[in-house]
């Protein structure tokens, strides 16, 4: 098993409990209270962005061509994700730019963009990697299912396309980093704070 599928396979726990959340729930069969929504979508977009500025980080670290090239696709795959939170604020009258950042945003955000800035490149690859795993998982898992005002997030996230986003991800880990506790602590604190994220998104 690849270090990528083991880290995955670790947290399992998490990924069920995601899937189980309310607020995926309400995503599935479109009872999720739109303002709720709206709010998850603004906390999100800022979220995008440092991840956005991990991935040029990671750009900035490669040690070869191959790394330059695949993360440099994967920050295009995000400025993709971000014109889709573009629409949804054009749509439902969000603005943006005047989002602020929740407690919940502010411990991911602060998380990568420190992980990045002082973390082997490796420790960035395991960061950085639940994010789209997980959403991969979550799109794939409710497909065929979804119905009503939301259908178009279950559908983003389960194209394959999305899946291919995090499959290179993954074979970027399983190249840059070591099986290493400090990778293992990444990927699992990565995961923690999404399931945070959905939390807040729908206490909020």
């Amino acid at each position: 098993m690849s270090l990528a599928r083991r880290l995955w396979a670790d947290s399992a726990d998490l990924a069920d409990a995601a899937l189980a959340h309310p607020f995926v729930r309400g995503l599935a069969d479109g009872s999720l209270p739109r303002e709720r929504f709206a709010g998850y979508v603004a906390q999100d977009a800022f979220f995008l962005q440092a991840f956005a500025r991990g991935y040029a980080m990671a750009v900035v670290r490669s040690p070869d061509r191959a790394g330059l090239d695949a993360f440099a696709g994967l920050l295009a795959g995000v400025r993709d994700e971000l014109r889709l939170h573009d629409g949804y604020a054009a749509r439902w009258g969000i603005d943006l730019a005047a989002v602020a950042p929740v407690p919940a945003t502010s411990a991911y955000t602060d998380f990568l963009l420190a992980t990045a800035a002082t973390g082997g490149l490796g420790e960035v690859c395991a960061a950085m990697t639940p994010c789209m795993r997980l959403y991969a998982f979550l799109g794939q898992s409710l497909a065929g299912r979804a119905a009503g005002t939301y259908e178009e997030w279950v559908t983003a996230y389960a194209d394959p396309g999305f899946e291919a986003l995090a499959v290179a991800l993954e074979q970027l880990l399983d190249t840059y980093a070591g099986d290493t506790p400090a990778v293992a602590r990444a990927y699992r604190r990565a995961m923690e704070l999404e399931l945070a994220f959905f939390a807040s998104a729908w206490a909020d």
